[in-house]
């Protein structure tokens, strides 16, 4: 047997180590895209800037807020779906989980657009 016998870790760890060295310089030489400006515009300085991009992370917090809603809005009606085949409910009962739940959907999609335009 021989003595010294590399390792699969090693030999993979001095095949893929220089190249991926390497990738940062490559993606500096590619020309990286440059940082977007807020919806509402880089503003005067900085604090009207960072105000501005504030807006925006309230504007992602909101969607998740009405994406949050509308999964269980349907996780709900998918549940009361299936409990009309147990015979739990009935089809009224299912109509109405969903129009009251539609109702809240838009009541909350209203709630929180009216509440970004106070920012």
């Amino acid at each position: 047997m021989n003595a010294y016998r590399p390792s699969l870790l090693r030999t993979l760890a001095c095949i893929l180590l220089p190249p991926l060295t390497a990738a940062p310089l490559a993606a500096q030489a590619a020309g990286l895209p440059a940082m977007q400006e807020p919806s509402r515009g880089a503003g005067n300085g900085i604090i009207q800037t960072l105000q501005n991009y504030g807006f925006d992370i309230v504007l992602l917090v909101a969607l998740l807020v009405i994406s949050a809603m509308f999964v269980g809005v349907c996780y709900h009606a998918y549940n009361s779906y299936s409990e009309i085949h147990i015979g739990r409910r009935t089809w009224g009962e299912f109509g109405l989980t969903v129009s009251v739940g539609a109702m809240l959907l838009v009541v909350g999609i209203w709630l929180l657009t009216t509440a970004t335009g106070v920012l």
